[in-house]
């Protein structure tokens, strides 16, 4: 193993994982600058002349189903795939999306939302999943200081991003800003391919599948149960191309939410009253389920990042420097990932301080604190948008000063409420419980994406105290949810057990 260890002390193959998914991220991020701006841009502009409440619910739709297709993804690569076949075929179908993108087509705009939608469920879930195939069983250290180099490239990806795409979208061509995404993801892939071989065997096929015999029949039927539910959604995204069949993007995305909200319900119902659960395994899944909820209200705020702060930035915003240059406002969108690679550390650091001497937060209070940074965050831009009502341009720094407010919130939940998933979950159900927490991150991004549609321009025009009203809106939801929490903290570490 010593030989392995020449990527900061660590298996070589974490630098073909750590590049592969950087790249992904520069593709995912790239586009995601770009996508409703494009949407909402007039065709005038090279856009598509979309209103803000199609667009939105198309954004949100978008990234709704990123996270939830990676609940399949996961499942092909375990029954089917293998990990690495799942991450290159992930890849390839991720980046022949993004060219999609770039032809200047309706058509193609959609298919290509489609294929991005397919491929990074079939990448995003596996990648994460291989890096801990790199390490042996004891080697606990190390493969957690791992996964953290890995984060690090994820957000190396986002911060570079949208800067290129970012550029070359909203100053020379939208098109030639998704084939740069494009290029990148094909990159990555050239890269997976050339250094393949340091990975040695993780992540090949599972030893199940190589036994021929075992289960021949039920996977036989399986196999044919995807290719005909994939055919049966190949003529209806031909249908929907070809305008045989029309469809209501903002009716679409409400009923998504309505329906994730009801499915995650029941799931839990019948997860207490069927599932053979002990009374502190009970507990804990009711923990979860207040988890669920704290990290979809949470995340209807921080994705409005790619939504609405997107179209503030891009309408509101003085993005010039002197005379000289106007920042494209997609560049906005680099600031998050910056404030990960600079906090992180400083979080990491405080918390240990914090632990040292026996002051370390607990996770409820934890949660509490990351909606109310996500609070403070729109309460910024409150004050943003009453620069805007009496005729002026805010300068940049007010969103850098609410993105980094919402880093610190993400820093506080994200990786609390994943540990606490991975924690209070009974161990037969895990990877279900996983899927909830997927399942949280799509509602809350569908919400942003809706909550964007109220960001009309033409209305906003009219009265801009809409700005201030939504910002509003968001604020009250984040900071009486903070409460709540709050004051549920000592119910809530009852029903989490031994879990700090």
């Amino acid at each position: 193993m010593d030989s392995d260890k020449t990527f900061f002390g660590h298996p070589r193959g974490l630098a073909t994982l750590f590049f592969t998914e950087m790249w992904e991220r520069f593709s995912y991020y790239g586009m995601r600058a770009l996508l409703l701006l494009f949407m909402v841009a007039s065709a005038e502009e090279g856009g598509m002349g979309l209103d803000d409440k199609t667009g939105g619910a198309i954004y949100g739709l978008y990234t709704m189903l990123v996270y939830l297709l990676a609940l399949p993804g996961g499942w092909l690569a375990d029954r089917f795939f293998g990990l690495r076949k799942s991450i290159f075929y992930g890849g390839c179908i991720i980046a022949l999306g993004h060219f999609c993108l770039a032809l200047p087509y309706n058509a193609s705009f959609f298919l290509g939302l489609l294929f991005i939608v397919m491929g990074t469920g079939l990448l995003k879930p596996n990648i994460s999943s291989m890096v801990g195939e790199l390490y042996p069983a004891g080697d606990q250290v190390r493969r957690d200081n791992g996964f953290s180099i890995f984060f690090m490239g994820i957000n190396i990806g986002a911060l570079i991003a949208p800067l290129i795409c970012g550029y070359l979208g909203q100053k020379i061509n939208w098109h030639y800003g998704f084939a740069a995404a494009g290029i990148g993801m094909t990159v990555g892939l050239i890269q997976f391919k050339l250094t393949e071989k340091y990975l040695g065997t993780a992540g090949l096929e599972p030893a199940r599948l190589q036994d021929k015999t075992k289960d021949e029949l039920r996977e036989k039927n399986i196999r044919n149960g995807l290719w005909i539910t994939g055919a049966v959604l190949a003529v209806f995204v031909i249908l929907l191309l070809t305008e045989v069949v029309a469809i209501n993007p903002v009716i679409i995305a409400q009923s998504s939410a309505y329906i994730i909200v009801s499915s995650v319900i029941l799931y839990f119902m019948y997860t207490l009253l069927v599932e053979k659960l002990d009374s502190s395994e009970k507990k804990k899944v009711l923990a979860i389920s207040i988890v669920f909820f704290i990290t979809a209200i949470f995340y209807a705020g921080y994705e409005g990042q790619g939504s609405t702060l997107n179209l503030f930035a891009d309408r509101y915003t003085d993005m010039g420097i002197g005379d000289v240059f106007t920042m494209p406002a997609s560049w906005m969108q680099s600031v998050p990932a910056l404030c990960v690679l600079l906090f992180v550390p400083v979080f990491a650091w405080l918390w240990m301080w914090l632990a040292k001497r026996k002051l370390n937060p607990t996770t409820p209070i934890k949660l509490a604190l990351g909606l109310f940074f996500m609070g403070l965050g729109y309460v910024v831009m409150i004050g943003a948008s009453l620069i805007v009502i009496k005729g002026d341009q805010p300068l940049p720094t007010w969103l850098f000063l609410t993105y980094m407010l919402h880093t610190f919130g993400e820093i506080c939940l994200y990786p609390i409420g994943l540990s606490a998933i991975t924690k209070l979950s009974p161990q037969r159900l895990v990877g279900r419980m996983m899927g909830v927490f997927f399942m949280a991150l799509a509602l809350g991004n569908l919400i942003a994406g809706l909550f964007a549609g109220e960001f009309d321009e033409t209305a906003v025009a009219a009265d801009p105290h809409l700005l201030v009203d939504l910002f509003q809106l968001i604020v009250m939801l984040m900071m009486i949810s903070g409460v709540v929490v709050l004051l549920l903290s000592k119910p809530l570490r009852k029903l989490m057990g031994d879990i700090h």
